[in-house]
């Protein structure tokens, strides 16, 4: 796009869970989920020392683009998606002061804690008010809401579901933003998505650039429903048969095998001269894909003796302590 400029942040090409994104048009920055975590557990094993160092990098990028962000949003109150101001560097890398310096003197539309939220979210939503929240310039609600900054507009849908209808996963916003003719548009953890008024939703919207998170591969046949997955999947490749350029980012992405799952996505996107990319791909840099090859990385690369002797602590004294990378 000409008009508005896109730069992920943060994601699962670049290593962690997140979809943080920063857009600037001519008249706004807004920085869009800034917030990213690490699977605590995955085969049974803690994040690898690589993951790590990726969240590092990660969190170091957000924290420097948040310094000249004009805007920050809260799509939902899961830790991938939202800083918490609790000091926790096994999963999180947060603490309260790098969620003040994230969110002071910034305008913060977030989603609303009280309504369409489900019951940890709320907790979250509510602590986050009182914590980080209390630095905002301004905090808004944006459920449904739009904002204008001179010539750019930003819009914030009524919650969606966080996947599946009715999932106990609760609801998030989504978000676009409009400028010179151009328009992207932010799903956050739309998984698909999976629920097809939420496909319409977004194909009304008709936008240049799509920021959307595929269905969880991984958790098929354990945690999600097959037909859930397949509605997704269906859902995704009617998106890129319609939106031009498409990056498709988080919970697919835990799937190792999730680049040979969505061959027919990329053949369909092709036959219609439409590009599907990583967050990674999109900035011209190889996929660094780290959480679903946690496995191989812990027999080809294992954790030296400090490393271990931290993940051997007590979890609270990890989450109060650094890992040693």
């Amino acid at each position: 796009m000409k008009n508005i400029r896109v730069t992920p942040l943060a994601a699962e090409s670049l290593g962690v869970r997140s979809m943080c994104t920063f857009v600037e048009t001519p008249d706004v920055k807004v920085l869009l989920d800034a917030a990213a975590s690490l699977g605590p557990s995955r085969w049974g094993l803690p994040p690898h020392p690589r993951e790590y160092e990726a969240l590092a990098e990660c969190r170091e990028r957000i924290s420097k683009v948040a310094e000249k962000a004009d805007v920050v949003t809260i799509s939902h109150y899961h830790f991938d998606h939202h800083t918490p101001s609790f000091t926790d560097w096994f999963c999180n890398w947060s603490s309260a002061e790098i969620a003040e310096e994230i969110y002071e003197e910034k305008m913060v539309l977030a989603k609303n804690y009280r309504s369409e939220v489900n019951y940890s979210q709320r907790q979250r939503g509510w602590m986050f008010r009182r914590t980080a929240g209390k630095f905002a310039k301004t905090l808004e609600i944006a459920d449904g809401r739009a904002f204008e900054f001179g010539d750019t507009k930003l819009r914030f849908s009524e919650p969606v579901f966080h996947g599946a209808k009715d999932t106990f996963l609760g609801w998030v916003l989504m978000a676009t933003i409009d400028h010179g003719g151009e328009r992207m548009m932010f799903t956050s953890d739309v998984e698909g998505p999976m629920y097809d008024p939420t496909l319409m939703l977004i194909l009304g919207a008709a936008p240049d650039l799509l920021i959307v998170g595929g269905p969880p591969l991984y958790l098929a046949e354990s945690k999600v429903d097959d037909a859930d997955i397949r509605r997704g999947m269906e859902n995704l490749e009617e998106l890129v048969k319609s939106v031009p350029t498409t990056i498709l980012e988080h919970h697919i992405l835990r799937d190792g095998e999730w680049r040979a799952a969505c061959q027919g996505l990329f053949d369909t996107a092709s036959k219609a001269s439409h590009s599907v990319f990583t967050a990674a791909e999109f900035l011209e840099q190889e996929n660094n894909l780290l959480e679903c090859h946690r496995r191989e990385l812990s027999e080809t690369e294992p954790p030296d003796s400090d490393f271990k002797r931290w993940m051997n602590l007590p979890l609270s004294e990890r989450r109060e302590t650094r890992p040693p990378i």
